[in-house]
Formats: C-alpha cells, sequence, structure tokens
C-alpha cells in the first residue's frame, strides 16, 4: 500500500483494496456527507474564508452541461480543501466567483484533465497561479487509461460513483445523487496528485511534468476558432464551393438560434440534416421537407427558417463561396505530401518513427513527448543543417517545452540527417 493510499485510508475510514489482491474495490463515500449548494452571497463569502484558511493543495472541479446548453459555461463548481472540508457552488447564481479565485491565488489547484475546465472557470473568475493536472500525469507516468475514476481505482483502491457525466447539470435543483457524484469528483483528488507526483519523481519524470503543468496555467485564452462551421461532422462529403455556402449559412443561422434559445446545437438541428440540406440543395421548403432531419416534427416556420439560409447560400455570387478545404499558415495534409514533395514525405516517416520508437521507450503517449503538428512542421521546414542545435532551435521556435527539446532533439536530427 503506497503512502497517498495509506492516508486516504485513514481519512475516509475504508482500507483500499492492495492492487493485486482479490478483494472487491470499495465504493467511496463523501467523508464529510454531501455539502449543500452555495447559492447566494453570505454563503460564497462563507466559502471564501474557510478556503482561504485551509492548507496545502485545493481540488477543483467544474461540471458543463455538454450537450444540453449552448456554450461551455459552468452550473456546478466543486473544491475541497484540508482544513476547509468539500464546497459544491452554483455558478448559476453566483456567477463571480472572482473573490475566491484571488483567496486561492497562492495555492496550487489541482485539476483532471485541466484544459477542459479552465475556460468556463476563467469565465467566472477563477484562474490559477499554479496547477497539478492528475489526467495529464497519468500520461507522462505512462498509465494507458488516465480518465478519473480508472486513475482513482487503479492508483489508489477506490471506486468513484458512475452514470452521472453526462447529465444536464443546468438542471435546478440537483439531485442529490448527482451532488454526491459532484463531491466525489474532488474527494481524493489531492491524494491521486500526491501518489502521482511519487510516481513521477521515481521515473525521473516530475521536472516534465511541472514544466507542462507551468505551460498550462500561463497559457492565454484560446483564440477564437476560424470558419467553425467547416468543423461539421460530415463535411468532407461535401466537395463543391455552393454546397459549402450551403453548410455555412445553415451552420451560422443553427448558431443563432441555439444561442438565443440557450440550447446545444445539436439540438436545434443536427449536423446530419445540414450535410443533407447542401448535398441536395433543396429549391424550395417541400423539397427541403423530404431530406433527413427535416421530417414531419418539424413545423412550418422553423422549415421556412432553414429554406432561407439555403436561398441565401444559392443566391451568393461566385466570388462570395467558400473555397474547399481550410486554409492554414501550416504544411498541407500528411495524405498530400507524397506528391508535393516526396522528400519532405521521407523525413516525416522518419521523424514519426524516431519519435515513436522514443515515447515507447520512455513510457508515455508520442503526442505527449512532442506534438504532432511540430514534428510536422519540422520537417515541412527543416533547418538547412539538420544538425542538433539547429534542431533544437527549430522545436524551440515551434513552442516545444524544454523538456521535450531535450528528448526528441537528437532523434529528430538522425532522422532528417538521414533522409536528407
Amino acid at each position: 500500500m503506497t503512502d497517498a493510499q495509506q492516508t486516504a485510508a485513514a481519512d475516509t475510514g475504508l482500507a483500499p483494496s492492495e492492487p493485486s489482491g482479490p478483494a472487491p474495490v470499495p465504493l467511496l463515500a463523501p467523508r464529510e456527507g454531501v455539502p449543500p449548494v452555495i447559492a447566494d452571497e453570505a454563503g460564497l463569502a462563507g466559502v471564501v474564508a474557510a478556503f482561504a484558511a485551509g492548507s496545502g493543495p485545493v481540488a477543483v472541479d467544474a461540471e458543463r452541461a455538454s450537450g444540453y446548453r449552448y456554450g461551455q459555461r459552468a452550473y456546478l463548481v466543486q473544491l475541497r480543501r484540508a482544513g476547509a472540508g468539500t464546497a459544491l457552488i452554483d455558478p448559476v447564481a453566483c456567477p463571480d466567483l472572482g473573490p475566491l479565485g484571488r483567496a486561492l491565488a497562492d495555492a496550487e489547484w489541482v485539476l483532471h484533465a485541466a484544459t477542459q475546465d479552465l475556460p468556463c472557470l476563467r469565465d467566472i473568475g477563477m484562474v490559477p497561479s499554479r496547477l497539478f493536472d492528475t489526467e495529464l500525469a497519468g500520461r507522462l507516468a505512462g498509465f494507458a487509461r488516465v480518465g478519473l475514476g480508472v486513475m482513482v481505482e487503479t492508483v489508489l483502491g477506490y471506486s468513484l460513483e458512475k452514470g452521472h457525466s453526462a447529465v444536464d447539470w443546468s438542471t435546478r435543483p440537483l439531485p442529490e445523487p448527482w451532488l454526491r457524484y459532484a463531491a466525489l469528483d474532488v474527494e481524493l483528488l489531492v491524494d491521486l496528485r500526491d501518489a502521482l507526483e511519487e510516481d513521477l519523481a521515481r521515473q525521473g519524470k516530475l521536472e516534465w511534468a511541472l514544466e507542462e503543468f507551468a505551460a498550462i496555467a500561463a497559457a492565454p485564452p484560446p483564440q477564437p476558432r476560424k470558419d467553425p462551421w467547416r468543423r461539421t461532422s460530415g463535411v468532407h462529403k461535401v466537395r463543391r464551393r455552393r454546397q459549402l455556402a450551403i453548410v455555412r449559412e445553415l451552420w451560422t443561422a443553427r448558431d443563432q438560434v441555439a444561442q438565443r434559445r440557450d440550447l446545444s446545437p445539436g439540438k436545434v438541428l443536427s449536423d446530419a440534416a445540414i450535410i443533407a440540406a447542401a448535398q441536395a440543395a433543396p429549391a424550395d421548403v417541400r423539397a427541403l421537407a423530404g431530406l433527413q432531419g427535416f421530417g414531419h416534427r418539424m413545423g412550418r416556420k422553423q422549415l421556412t427558417h432553414w429554406q432561407a439560409a439555403v436561398d441565401r447560400a444559392r443566391a451568393l455570387p461566385e466570388d462570395e463561396l467558400p473555397q474547399p478545404g481550410q486554409p492554414g499558415s501550416g504544411p498541407p495534409p500528411p495524405r498530400a505530401w507524397q506528391e508535393k514533395d516526396p522528400v519532405a514525405a521521407a523525413r516525416l516517416s522518419a521523424a514519426r518513427a524516431a519519435v515513436t520508437a522514443h515515447a515507447e521507450e520512455l513510457r508515455l503517449p508520442q503526442e505527449n513527448l512532442l506534438a504532432p503538428d511540430v514534428v510536422r512542421r519540422l520537417c515541412w521546414e527543416p533547418p538547412a543543417d539538420g544538425g542538433p542545435e539547429s534542431v533544437a532551435e527549430a522545436l524551440r521556435a515551434l513552442g516545444a517545452r524544454e523538456w521535450q527539446i531535450a528528448e526528441t532533439t537528437q532523434p529528430l536530427a538522425r532522422a532528417l540527417t538521414a533522409r536528407a
């Protein structure tokens, strides 16, 4: 039993199963029961005071209503810290958690898959200066499965409740079983952090992880995606520019309706319906009603709204139609390299093989050793001499972290030189 497991057992009063033993894995329960949801300023002030007086890292999680509501706002925020216990906060009733964020400014925040939660936390005033990402730590430590439930069971020997991850967290009031599930998400997060830190240190990877965590914490908010309509599922089936214009117009019309009604766009109109309309380019409402996704359940008013979007696309002049493919400043898709530049294609094949082989030696995913986009850009426009110093400088310019540069420069330099 690890130190972290012994600590968890002492705190919960349960004896975790030994990883190699046949004993059933105990189901974790909240240590202090399910706390009430904080939904007013007085309650929030109490949480701020309690967590400011707490000690050590603070476990943080957020629940969104993906698939139900528009956007990625937080509908529940969960925190746990030694000396403060667990808090559940309703960010709809308390939309400004800036005072809490400032009270925790000097603490290390422990999150699982931090990049998923940080945008919605930032929107309500919670921005960490230091963090520890248990999912990323698990990847770097060589775990094959890094979901929170699997990690808690594998590392700490407890089973978390399942079944509420995809519910509509905008529901009010939130059912007690959902709240218990949410509280458990932060129950052992700090214990998991401590165990993973020990594992990473033992493997000589802790400094790598700390560098990754610092990069996540320092990263600016992502820029709005250019031409987001191009991510419509199935858009690769649409070849003609006029058809792409229909996709764009329907996507934009759907997004406006979804935002106004605060619904997930997929609940307003499916991607499959957009693609079907683009391929058929219906001339009127009657033709539209016969297409997939525009069936008898859709009222005349809705059909007229979508047909208007199709008509706008049909009426566009040629010079306003979108171009096939998504323009960008980077290299072309790898499948096109052999035709465009066979030498670059050979470089890419050799570089990928080198990164994959070294990642296997280090027991971590190749995309965590070095981002595939960095490898592609390096191989499309390699440094002139291909030597280690030039490769390291090119990797640094492409945004690779120092530990990644140290681990991949030599293998990449050999691969580029062999294919020069």
